[in-house]
């Protein structure tokens, strides 16, 4: 992918110093830059044109990551950004996700999986709209929207499900044979706990999410009185949902 020249913009120097000691003999990935605060981070990016992918933090002083985010979208400055933070708000992934982020990364979480976003933007292997927008920032604003909190585990399994069935269209005749036992493979649990931890999201989206919203998305296929959408069908109509809206096969 070659080399890649990173800005750390996070104020936790601790933080600072693990980040740059799992990269220091990473041959494709250079943690060049830092900065403590949303202003000296905007400023390195005015001045140092070489930065291909910018680490954000979101809570820091003087000026945070949303005013960093603002501003380089006032000055229509293209930049990678990644998303770390701990501050887990709904509302604030919404808005950084409407401000053109690549990826949101909730702390904490392992080095390694920090090396596979900075990868995977790199080589641009996230699936991508029409509009450019991430299909991972859609689905995860789409969620959200449905009223689904993202600190429960059915929600991690609904997002996985969601992505697995969008790229491959032919597990949607086996969710219980197939996906399910995938999913539950990658988060190292069993296929039941999967099943439930889905239906218990599902049960708080349905109680939680936006009325108009839900009836948008699945029309009069569920009675919102007496029953919520089954797991399947929860995860195939928000699939078909988002390929209607990229117009992808």
């Amino acid at each position: 992918m070659g080399l890649k020249n990173i800005l750390v913009v996070e104020d936790n120097l601790k933080f600072v110093k693990i980040i740059d000691d799992y990269f220091e003999n990473n041959k494709d990935i250079d943690i060049k830059y830092h900065a403590t605060n949303g202003k000296d981070g905007f400023d390195l990016i005015k001045k140092y044109d070489d930065i291909d992918i910018v680490l954000l933090d979101l809570v820091m002083p003087k000026k945070d990551g949303i005013y960093f985010l603002e501003e380089l979208r006032k000055t229509d400055i293209k930049k990678d950004v990644i998303v770390m933070t701990s501050f887990n708000s709904d509302i604030v992934i919404k808005q950084v996700s409407n401000l053109g982020i690549k990826y949101f990364m909730l702390k904490p979480f392992e080095m390694k999986d920090l090396e596979t976003r900075i990868i995977g933007v790199s080589q641009n292997n996230f699936l991508n709209s029409n509009n450019s927008n991430d299909l991972k920032i859609s689905l995860t604003k789409l969620l959200h929207e449905l009223g689904m909190p993202s600190h429960i585990k059915g929600y991690e399994y609904i997002r996985e499900g969601i992505m697995l069935l969008y790229k491959d269209p032919s597990i949607i005749g086996g969710i219980t044979k197939e996906l399910y036992p995938e999913i539950a493979d990658k988060y190292n649990t069993s296929v039941s706990r999967v099943e439930r931890a889905i239906r218990h999201a599902i049960e708080v989206s349905w109680n939680r999410g936006n009325l108009d919203l839900m009836e948008e998305v699945f029309g009069h296929s569920v009675d919102y009185d007496k029953a919520k959408p089954t797991n399947s069908e929860f995860i195939v109509t928000v699939a078909d949902k988002l390929k209607l809206e990229y117009q992808l096969s």
